[in-house]
């Protein structure tokens, strides 16, 4: 199943929900709130600014002409509420822009009259200016400076903004909070998956999810620990029972069957069932390493001292002497052995029948990838993502000899469980390379291999530039490199 292409995590799912959820409840309570005080609020203005208008009508109905001058000369002075008198050519703008505006125009007009005149601004000059008229003289009265509507938007919009931020906050809060069980539970099942079966979670929580997800992780934690110890003590005990009689075989073939022959087919028989035995063990061996810096140019020598016969197998290292990988030496040498025993197996030449093995290296960044090459057939592309699958065998020019068909499945989980990585691939010009990628120990000195396209004997003898995801990938040229060694 192909990966999403974009991903978020649970905790940003959930966040995005909640705040979604929580800024529009906000916004709905905000907006209705706002509509219900929509109109209480204009007819209140309408009544307040009705009353300083009928106040000034009062004060100026009594006083003759001249007294009427003097008094609006005093009333239109500065203050929050002045009167002056409206001329023919004044210019005003209308005061109904929105809703609160129109409402509060409307109960001016009802009150005051119809013929009342409400504006926004008079001569450039803003505030709530209300035009009415006593007997045929005209008059403004300057009720406010500013729009009471925008003072309710402002308000309105301070505490849409104090909402909002505190729905965010709330959001990160809760997202965290849900989310806390679930990443302690993913934490202990990676624990689990490096195999830390001792990993346990908190029963006693007080959300009954959440406790009963976590008795039941430690069910199975526990379960697995039981399956891994039975599991140990089966191996443990196939391995002796299989082997006592195996041993007792040997003996009685060698004193009761007279033929040399076959005695000599009998114990090779008996040598290769002991072999599988052995790759059953390693296959099936706990994943515990002890990670330390460990020599790869010796440890390959080490290994391939073992293949002694020249006839059968020939080992060409080009590995810098002082190379070192961080890993598990024990893990790190069963790797190269079954790795030299299937070239064996496999590997041979056509011509020559012997299996000639080529290993060199590559330093790439913090990683290093120590490849390993025979010269035999190779193997059918389709069938490469098939050859570390436990059992599994390939055509019949590779499973010439017999096996147990553990060797690469045992090779890719050791190297997995060093932190490392392991591909497969056909050399283009015939057998089958092995590249082993691990984190090198970084050290002031330069390797002996460097960068470029170089081969092990001069030729060509690569995979594509892509390998193990490295896109700068290049071969290392080992004529410049460390001195070859051959056993």
């Amino acid at each position: 199943m192909a990966n999403p292409s974009v991903g978020f995590s649970l905790f940003w799912r959930t966040f995005f929900l909640l705040a979604l959820l929580l800024a529009g409840g906000v916004y709905s309570w905000v907006y209705t709130l706002h509509a219900l005080e929509l109109e209480p609020r204009a007819v209140q203005q309408a009544q307040q600014t009705a009353g300083l208008v009928s106040l000034a009508r009062a004060a100026l109905i009594p006083a003759d002409g001249i007294n009427r001058v003097t008094l609006l000369k005093s009333m239109a002075s500065p203050s929050a509420i002045r009167v002056t008198p409206r001329e023919p050519g004044d210019k005003w703008l209308s005061f109904e822009t929105d809703r609160f505006s129109r409402r509060l125009a409307s109960e001016l007009k009802r009150v005051l009259g119809p013929d009342t005149v409400v504006a926004r601004a008079v001569n450039n000059q803003s505030g709530l200016w209300v035009g009415f008229s006593i007997e045929q003289d005209l008059y403004w009265l300057q009720a406010d400076a500013t729009n009471p509507a925008s003072v309710a938007g402002s308000t309105w919009f301070a505490w849409i903004g104090i909402a909002v931020l505190a729905t965010l906050v709330g959001s990160v809060a809760i997202a965290s909070l849900i989310n806390r069980p679930l990443k302690q539970l993913s934490f202990a099942a990676s624990r689990i998956r490096e195999g830390d079966l001792d990993s346990r979670l908190d029963e006693n929580t007080l959300t009954s999810e959440i406790r009963e997800v976590n008795r039941g992780f430690n069910r199975m934690a526990r379960e697995l620990a039981r399956v891994e110890e039975d599991r140990a003590v089966m191996l443990a005990g196939i391995s002796h029972d299989l082997r006592t009689p195996l041993a007792r075989l040997r003996l009685e073939a060698e004193m009761s069957v007279s033929d040399e022959d076959a005695r000599r087919h009998m114990a090779s028989d008996i040598d290769q069932l002991d072999a599988i035995i052995d790759k059953f063990m390693d296959y099936a061996r706990p994943g515990e390493t002890k990670m330390s810096p460990v020599n790869v140019s010796k440890l390959v020598e080490t290994e391939a001292t073992r293949f002694r016969d020249p006839t059968q197998i020939r080992i060409q290292s080009r590995l810098a002497p002082d190379l070192q990988v961080v890993a598990d030496e024990t893990e790190l040498g069963r790797v190269f052995l079954n790795l030299f025993e299937n070239a064996r197996r496999y590997g041979k030449g056509t011509y020559t029948g012997v299996a000639e093995v080529d290993v060199w290296h590559v330093k790439a960044g913090p990683w290093l990838i120590v490849s390993v090459r025979d010269h035999g057939p190779g193997v059918a592309p389709e069938k490469l993502a098939q050859l570390t699958t436990p059992f599994f065998r390939g055509d019949t020019a590779r499973t010439a000899a017999t096996g147990a068909g553990l060797g690469l499945a045992i090779v890719e989980k050791a190297v997995a469980r060093m932190g490392g990585s392991l591909e497969l691939a056909n050399a283009p010009e015939g057998g089958l390379i092995a590249h082993i990628r691990l984190k090198r120990v970084q050290s002031g000195r330069t390797g002996s291999g460097k960068s470029g396209r170089g081969d092990r004997n001069g030729g060509s003898g690569g995979t594509p530039s892509t390998l193990m995801g490295d896109s700068n990938f290049a071969w290392a040229d080992t004529k410049a490199g460390a001195p070859s060694s051959k056993v």
